[in-house]
This record gives C-alpha cells, sequence and structure tokens, in this order.
C-alpha cells in the first residue's frame, strides 16, 4: 500500500474556487514579466548588489570593492538589473552612481528576508 499524503486523489473540480481564481488571475503578460522580475533577482550577487544599493548609491568601483569582483563581472550583473528596470544610474562628472530604481526593491528585499527568518 502506497500513501501519497500530499497528493489529491481525488477528480472532483471545485469549480466555484475554480472560477473565483480564475477571475482573479493577471494576463499572461504580466505573469511574465513577474517571472522576469523574480529571475533578476534570483542570482546571489545580484541580491548582494541590490542589498546594497538599497544602503547606499554606489559606483562600479565601489561594488567591486564590496563584493571582491572585477567591475566587468559588476558591470554585467547591473545590466540585467537596469533591464529588469530595478536600479537608476546617475553620472557626476566621471562617476557613475548606481541605486534603487524605488524603495519597492527595498521593501521586496526586506520581506523576502522577513519570510525566510521567521
Amino acid at each position: 500500500m502506497s500513501v501519497k499524503g500530499d497528493v489529491c486523489d481525488c477528480d472532483v473540480i471545485h469549480e466555484e474556487i475554480v472560477a473565483n481564481v480564475k477571475s482573479q488571475m493577471l494576463s499572461d503578460t504580466t505573469m511574465i514579466a513577474a517571472s522576469d522580475f523574480l529571475k533578476a533577482i534570483g542570482d546571489p550577487t545580484r541580491v548582494k548588489m541590490l542589498w546594497a544599493l538599497g544602503v547606499s548609491e554606489m559606483c562600479v568601483c565601489d561594488l567591486a570593492y564590496l563584493l571582491n569582483m572585477t567591475k566587468s563581472a559588476i558591470s554585467h550583473q547591473l545590466r540585467t538589473l537596469k533591464a529588469a528596470n530595478l536600479v537608476k544610474f546617475r553620472k557626476d562628472g566621471k562617476v557613475v552612481y548606481y541605486s534603487l530604481v524605488d524603495d519597492h526593491v527595498n521593501i521586496i528585499l526586506k520581506q523576502s528576508l522577513s519570510h525566510i527568518t521567521e
């Protein structure tokens, strides 16, 4: 005899529940955008970078030094974060400073950490 535990062993469709959830589902375009967002933050290096930029804006040199990485590697990761609309930059002479696009990114990181540490 096999025990399935967490697997539903019935063929009943709960139509009201399905209809309710279906009415609240987001469009495929929105779901793809959400998936792309999660992919962008789904890398430990990028999470570290976002966390650091949540504390202070920083240039590539600062991030490279902080994370013990090359400027090239940092720049590559910043391109990914910029493409996902998570970071922005400003120029001050020859120096380019990066920061979070808005506080939502910081909130998401802090909520994520709150969830995994509870």
